[in-house]
């Protein structure tokens, strides 16, 4: 089976576990008294982004995958693939629009990110964590509305719709937080 154990662990590794592809996030080593030694880990699917936490027996053999890291440019939409290129071989592939998950709406053409490859395949797509997009069109906050965390739909650039607060107008550059889709702050 494996061709480590959790005593490789480390931030960001690949490992094959319940035949998908999870990528390390997080691994305490938990030693309680007179009990066995454990890792809890948590680890991120990189088929659908899911995190779970899972513990391995100290010591237990695990698959991991060798992945190459390697940053490719979105450049366009084909159909229901987003065409990528590596930026350093300029190869072109293209990736299934549910690959990339829930994020992709933020994706705009000339944005880098990060795949993780095996070989000659893809197994998965990194997505920076922050992405800057300019609001399209925003209705008008409305004057003497002084309540706090009050928002209203911004339609941005690639389409997407987000909520933000009432002081975003068009034209505004905001930062979103593509991990759960939502408005950080307005970039000046």
């Amino acid at each position: 089976m494996g061709n480590a154990t959790t005593a490789n662990f480390r931030n960001g590794m690949v490992i094959r576990y319940n035949n998908d592809l999870w990528t390390l996030t997080e691994f305490h080593h938990v030693s309680p008294g007179n009990w066995r030694a454990f890792v809890r880990t948590r680890l991120k699917n990189l088929r659908n982004g899911r995190v779970i936490e899972q513990r391995f027996r100290a010591g237990e053999d695990v698959d991991e995958v060798r992945v190459e890291h390697q940053n490719w440019q979105f450049l366009y939409i084909d159909g229901t693939d987003y065409v990528f290129m590596n930026t350093e071989t300029f190869d072109q592939q293209p990736i299934a629009k549910d690959m990339l998950g829930d994020a992709v709406k933020f994706l705009k053409e000339q944005d880098e990110i990060e795949m993780l490859v095996d070989g000659d395949t893809i197994i998965a797509a990194v997505l920076p964590n922050f992405l800057e997009l300019t609001v399209e069109s925003a209705e008008p906050g409305v004057r003497g509305d002084t309540a706090n965390n009050v928002t209203k739909p911004a339609t941005l650039e690639t389409g997407a719709v987000i909520n933000v607060p009432l002081f975003v107008n068009p034209g505004d550059r905001v930062r979103v937080d593509t991990r759960t889709g939502q408005y950080v702050e307005r970039v000046k």
